[in-house]
């Protein structure tokens, strides 16, 4: 005789099979928790537009910025698990904010079912061109000669930028003053309007500006020399050896979310990022698709990235709040 515990886990998992083949069958709501401009906004927009294109309904964009991306992913965690909210998460929210925050709203492991880390983004240290530094070192000089002077703009607290700001200032034994905004967009508007000196940016923010010469680019954030920057330096290599700040956007549901549904939209948006036009689109934003990434995957890395900036923000003597 077949337990009735085991009947009704097949008939769960046949629903939720059922539920998945006809998915979706109304639009998508994909939770951005920054502003428009930046490039988690940028990225998301590319690959919703796909998925829109591929699946038959719109994937359509909701930026909920605010609170180091506290209110786009509790706005998630609330959320009937049913496939038709989803949100991008990044380095800040989901493996900083546990640090930073002594009661934070929602728990990244238990809280959220992981689809994919889709990408990696290079940051890039960018000055305001009236900031008389053209170097690493040329900063650092200018840092302790002018403590406290200097203001640098982040896309919010425990984001990357911030980060690398923070492991700049004590690697580099500077007093710089940290600027959180809701997002890189409106950090580069202020950088550019001359209200900053300087961002540790994503490319894809920091672009246009790069070409117009409206900023200064310095070095970049990453352990490595980029491919496609290829003459910038890293930070690492231009006076601060081992510094290295890496930043990434995932994709995550409500914790519950049904498997088959979690399991399609992983195929889909890693098929959005393998077609050619959209990995030209992100090439020049400095962003590059990771190849694989299943949902289990990327719990073991987030689990392991939140135990990794948890020692890095005690380390720079960030205070949680």
């Amino acid at each position: 005789m077949v337990p009735v515990a085991l009947i009704a886990s097949i008939g769960a998992l046949m629903s939720a099979l059922a539920f998945a083949q006809g998915y979706p069958v109304r639009p998508v709501r994909m939770i951005v928790p920054v502003a428009p401009g930046g490039g988690a906004d940028i990225t998301t927009r590319i690959i919703a537009q796909k998925l829109s294109e591929r699946l038959g309904q719109q994937f359509i964009i909701d930026n909920r910025a605010g609170a180091g991306g506290i209110n786009g992913l509790e706005m998630l965690a609330r959320s009937i698990p049913d496939g038709y909210t989803l949100a991008q998460g990044g380095v800040g929210p989901l493996a900083v904010n546990p640090s930073l925050y002594r009661k934070l709203s929602y728990d990244p492991l238990k809280d959220f079912a992981p689809i994919l880390r889709a990408v990696s983004a290079l940051n890039v240290l960018v000055v305001h061109p009236s900031l008389p530094v053209h170097s690493v070192k040329d900063l650092i000089a200018y840092a302790k000669a002018n403590p406290d002077k200097l203001n640098y703009g982040s896309s919010g607290p425990g984001r990357a930028d911030h980060l690398a700001g923070a492991l700049f200032s004590m690697m580099a034994g500077v007093r710089m003053q940290h600027v959180p905004y809701k997002g890189g967009g409106p950090a580069m508007t202020d950088l550019v309007g001359g209200n900053l000196q300087l961002i540790f940016a994503t490319v894809s923010t920091a672009a246009p500006h790069m070409k117009s010469g409206k900023v200064r680019t310095i070095a970049n954030t990453s352990a490595t020399r980029s491919e496609q920057f290829a003459d910038l330096p890293t930070i690492s290599e231009s006076g601060l050896p081992g510094f290295a700040i890496d930043n990434w956007y995932a994709y995550i549901a409500p914790a519950g979310t049904p498997k088959p549904i979690v399991d399609t939209l992983n195929v889909e948006i890693t098929r959005a990022l393998t077609l050619t036009e959209v990995k030209e689109r992100l090439h020049v934003l400095g962003i590059v698709p990771f190849v694989t990434d299943t949902p289990e995957e990327f719990r073991t890395y987030l689990r392991a990235e939140i135990q990794k900036y948890a020692k890095l923000v005690k380390a720079v003597g960030i205070e949680p709040e």
